[in-house]
């Protein structure tokens, strides 16, 4: 059988489908999780994952929304332990890690199941993917996005500095279980493509490798998307022709892209080295700094600007630096 006629069955088109929207999703929100160099989160959630797929199986109800569900709970109690100081990041990396995987082999044993069975949760695959399936991932992926997008200002500022985005008014607390969120559900969407155990390498080596390519945060975000629905789809393809699992097809082809992107790079830099006047040495370069205004704490919006975040009063863009604002 070919390749072509393989995807003439419903079940290959939904595989395919899911595995595109994973790829976008996963780097869009991965994205804010290499910033906040929480690279291992992804890995940690889905480990919770482990546990919401095994009280499915315990209470024989549908794995992806009770998944979802028990993620969800567990990477907001984290993040609100650790907002409280009840909890550093990794000691809550641990609990997520170890605590996951334990509640849900238990679980899985409980109800009759061993390790076998979670396996294509662990792993993925994409040829168990359900019609009711699909419509939950492209809703929930939906949501995400338009989160993730909508409100990219905000989330790359709490991302970089948290003490700073305060001190602008921004909800801190909140964008920070919105961004835990996100990931709790982009990795339990994903369990069917690339596997729970798998899930955050495609959340972060497209990030990775998107990052040599661009060089704003902007630019990365978009590279990242692109690269994830490109090692996605191909990943799919080559494991249905290949006959191999698709969660590890669809890493290793995010890998080979990232080391392509990663040699890109140095050819790049190697030709066009930087060059710096020693007149750009010897002194700062010149910028305005910004007028004195009534409020400077209270600014109308935030706005993304390469790597950095351009705060709007007055119609002015207004960039901090040091102890006062420049103008942008």
């Amino acid at each position: 059988m070919t390749l072509g006629e393989l995807f003439t069955f419903g079940f290959m088109q939904r595989a395919l489908l899911a595995a595109l929207i994973s790829g976008l999703l996963c780097p869009a929100v991965g994205a804010y999780i290499v910033q906040r160099r929480l690279s291992l989160l992804g890995d940690g959630l889905g480990h919770v994952a482990i546990a919401g797929v095994g009280l499915a199986l315990l209470t024989r109800l549908a794995p992806l929304p009770i998944a979802i569900v028990v993620c969800l709970a567990g990477a907001l109690g984290i993040e609100w332990l650790r907002q409280r100081g009840k909890a550093t990041a990794d000691v809550g990396l641990a609990i997520l890690f170890y605590g996951g995987i334990s509640v849900g082999l238990l679980l899985a044993a409980l109800a009759g199941q061993g390790a076998g069975t979670l396996s294509q949760y662990l792993f993925g695959s994409l040829i168990t993917v359900t019609r009711a399936d699909i419509w939950l991932i492209a809703a929930l992926a939906v949501v995400v996005l338009l989160f993730g997008l909508g409100l990219a200002p905000q989330l790359f500022s709490v991302c970089v500095d948290e003490d700073f985005a305060r001190t602008q008014g921004l909800p801190v607390r909140a964008l920070n279980m919105l961004i835990v969120a996100m990931a709790a559900i982009t990795v339990t969407l994903s369990m069917r493509t690339v596997g729970l155990l798998l899930v955050s390498a495609l959340m972060v080596v497209p990030v990775a490798a998107a990052q040599n390519l661009a060089g704003s945060f902007k630019a990365t975000l978009g590279w990242a998307m692109v690269i994830g629905v490109l090692v996605a789809g191909g990943g799919t393809l080559i494991s249905a022709g290949a006959n191999t699992p698709s969660g590890p097809t669809i890493v290793v082809a995010a890998i080979v892209v990232f080391g392509l992107a990663a040699a890109a790079s140095a050819v790049r830099t190697r030709r066009h080295p930087a060059v710096v006047a020693p007149s750009d040495i010897a002194s700062p370069p010149h910028h305005v700094v910004a007028e004195p205004h009534a409020g400077d704490d209270a600014h109308d919006t935030a706005l993304l600007h390469d790597d950095h975040v351009d705060y709007l009063h007055d119609g002015h863009r207004h960039a901090p630096h040091e102890d006062h604002y420049d103008e942008h």
